[in-house]
């Protein structure tokens, strides 16, 4: 029987019963193995760009008997399905900004595809905004930490816009819906989060604060921290422009966390 780590079990858990899963960049196919000998899959496609990792996804599937119910294929991105093949996707373990230009890339093959479980390992924020402006509506975000890494999973579904159930363009009623989302937030005491920052820090991750959550932005301010101390070494005005920016991020990003550990926080409408 095959186990998963958890970050893999909680993408799992965002994949519907019953669904034609695709996943890029499978990791010798371990996701869509598990899902398919647990019964919860109909069927499966497991996409590699490397040969190397192809093999050793293709071997796996063997292993597991699933040869009549994944499919192991070598390709860029979603080139490895043809349009109405899936109708969940899942993306895992590679930096936002590959995971968008494989999405915006493969948009044709998106037809028919009602569920998006995206892992960036970096640029969280990069897949929020790809999401936005395509008209995919983020209904859940979970962060967790494993081996001494932080991971977010970002689930995001595509409304339905016809009266037939099938899938477009979202409509005026629907855009709105999505922006809601993002519209300015306000936390204790006041403090306004905007949009940038809903982006950038998570929507829904800012309304729960989750310890994993907060350890993540703390670490990211040690980072902005030690730039800045390099920044200080510099004679230059771009240095001094620089980092008067960087004080500034970190300001902000510490104001969040503050009003996000208190008790009075407000919960998600």
């Amino acid at each position: 029987m095959i186990r998963l780590s958890k970050r893999l079990e909680k993408i799992a858990c965002e994949v519907p019963k019953g669904s034609r899963l695709a996943d890029i960049g499978s990791d010798h196919a371990l996701l869509p193995s598990y899902l398919a000998q647990q019964g919860l899959i109909a069927r499966g496609v497991a996409g590699e760009v490397n040969e190397g990792p192809y093999e050793a996804a293709s071997r796996q599937v063997r292993a597991a008997g699933l040869k009549d119910k994944i499919a192991v294929r070598l390709g860029d991105g979603l080139e490895v399905l043809e349009p109405g093949e899936v109708d969940v996707i899942t993306i895992a373990g590679m930096g936002g900004a590959l995971i968008v230009s494989i999405l915006e890339a493969g948009k044709a093959k998106l037809s028919g595809v009602s569920r998006l479980v995206l892992q960036p390992n970096v640029g969280e924020d990069a897949v929020r905004v790809w999401l936005l402006a395509n008209g995919w509506e983020l209904v859940g975000e979970q962060i967790l930490e494993e081996d001494g890494k932080i991971y977010e999973i970002l689930t995001a579904d595509r409304p339905e816009d016809g009266a037939d159930g099938s899938l477009g363009e979202p409509n005026e009623g629907q855009t709105a819906k999505l922006r809601r989302l993002y519209e300015p937030l306000v936390l204790a005491d006041g403090l306004v989060v905007d949009k940038e920052l809903l982006l950038r820090m998570g929507p829904y991750l800012i309304r729960e604060g989750a310890q994993a959550w907060i350890a993540k932005w703390r670490l990211e301010l040690d980072k902005l921290e030690h730039i800045c101390a390099q920044l200080e070494r510099s004679d230059t005005e771009a240095a001094r422009a620089r980092e008067r920016e960087f004080r500034i991020e970190m300001k902000r990003i510490e104001e969040v966390l503050s009003a996000c550990t208190r008790k009075d926080k407000p919960s998600f409408n």
